[in-house]
């Protein structure tokens, strides 16, 4: 199937979609795609991944395992 007729279908199917939820999402992925610029973090962002950078160097860190079992524990008491 050619470029052209994969976005003529695609279209088709969307014009008979009502689901605002389905298009939103659609809607995201499209922006993504043609989106050229980097993603910016937000101060809090850009914060709390120096702080991961700096637990990460204090060794502040846990196993992927340890990290399992925690949430094992946690979901168990809900």
């Amino acid at each position: 199937m050619s470029t052209i007729q994969l976005r003529d279908d695609i279209s088709e199917y969307l014009s008979h979609i009502d689901d605002v939820s389905f298009l939103n999402a659609i809607k995201t992925i499209l922006e993504s795609k043609i989106s050229e610029k980097t993603y910016n973090l937000s101060e809090k962002e850009t914060k709390r991944v120096e702080e991961g950078r700096q637990q990460y160097k204090k060794r502040e860190t846990i196993s992927d395992e340890q990290l399992k079992e925690e949430i094992e524990q946690w979901l168990k008491t809900k």
